[in-house]
């Protein structure tokens, strides 16, 4: 029960700053706007506020995941009495951009944030790709890897964090011998390294003997800004290393997860300490923020797309035509969404 209660406000406090993004630019370029809701599905509470200029009506809906802001305009054949220079196609392409876009900046912003109170509360680790410690029984060992030395390349790829040598582990073929870059005494050395197939908890996986991660912590208003940058720039570089695994086949659709598979995870990081929810958060938060972005059909950058498109032709693209594709796109996310989930319950049996 706690889990779930954890699942739905984390949840909800990340669409509410989505959407609030798009709401405050409708309302900043004066977009009518019809309803500001939370969850979806049936509406249980709805609520105007008594400012006659406030016309949008805050409700909350029973299902609590997701949520949404109506704006007028957003469907261009649309008759509902608005005037016209309240609508949002009325408006300038930037200010259309700006409101479409700010509902992942609101993601972006409430992410560092997230992750600047962290370390000004609990320290800010060190962000270096180091070893703390080296199994003799591994092949690491044998290869001449030791405690300290910080990874500076893998199979090629440039190192800048513990969270770019912890995705690329994920992603490299350990089948074959592993090319790794560290930094020991200011010098680079270069070593190979042949990984052994293990079976651990009923799952075979590739193994090298090594433990990730650095343990210097640093305190302090500085400390923790700098962490706060060091670290969004690493969760961006991995959500982007991750979608491009899934575009060039290196990463599979059934290791994505929605909601079941979020469930999970939050659990986790729950019996983990409030720290690690925290840090969720800011993860769940920049992720939902890129994959708004994305240009595809029913996302936010599906709509800045169309901006697009719309200022190089020099003419806005056909209302239905462009409502047509995001209906589609709608539909196959909500397929992929079903398809995800169902493959996140297979996995907790």
């Amino acid at each position: 029960m706690v889990t779930l209660i954890y699942f739905i406000l984390i949840l909800g406090v990340i669409v509410l700053v989505h959407e609030f993004g798009h709401f405050v630019f409708a309302k900043m370029f004066g977009i009518y706007v019809h309803e500001f809701s939370i969850g979806m599905g049936p509406k249980i509470f709805g609520k105007k506020r008594k400012n006659k200029k406030d016309e949008t009506e805050y409700c909350i809906r029973a299902i609590p995941i997701g949520g949404f802001v109506s704006l007028a305009g957003e469907e261009v054949d649309e008759n509902d009495g608005v005037p016209r220079e309240k609508k949002l196609y009325a408006k300038k392409p930037w200010q259309r951009f700006l409101v479409m876009f700010f509902g992942a900046g609101n993601n972006f912003i409430f992410a560092a944030l997230i992750l600047f109170a962290i370390a000004l509360v609990w320290g800010a680790p060190d962000m270096h790709a180091t070893l703390t410690a080296v199994d003799p029984n591994y092949p690491a060992y044998e290869a001449g890897l030791k405690s300290g030395d910080i990874v500076t390349k893998l199979n090629g790829h440039k190192i800048s964090s513990s969270d770019d040598l912890a995705i690329y582990m994920q992603l490299i073929d350990k089948s074959k011998p592993i090319k790794i870059e560290v930094l020991r005494d200011k010098k680079k050395i270069s070593y190979e390294v042949k990984a052994v197939k293990e079976k651990k908890d009923g799952v075979e996986s590739y193994y090298i003997g090594v433990t990730m991660g650095s343990e210097e912590v640093h305190h302090g208003f500085l400390a923790s800004l700098q962490y706060m940058f060091q670290k969004t720039g690493a969760l961006f570089k991995q959500m982007f290393i991750t979608l491009r695994g899934l575009f060039t086949g290196g990463i599979g659709v059934d290791q994505l997860s929605g909601p079941v598979g979020i469930y999970s995870i939050v659990g986790e990081q729950r019996t983990a300490g409030f720290e690690n929810v925290l840090y969720l958060v800011a993860l769940l938060s920049i992720n939902v923020g890129v994959i708004n972005l994305l240009p595809l059909p029913a996302f936010d950058g599906g709509r800045i797309l169309f901006l697009l498109i719309e200022k190089i032709k020099g003419s806005p693209v056909d209302a239905k035509t462009e409502n047509i594709i995001h209906s589609i796109g709608f539909v196959l996310l909500m397929i992929l969404m079903l398809y995800i989930t169902f493959n996140d319950i297979f996995r907790l049996f």
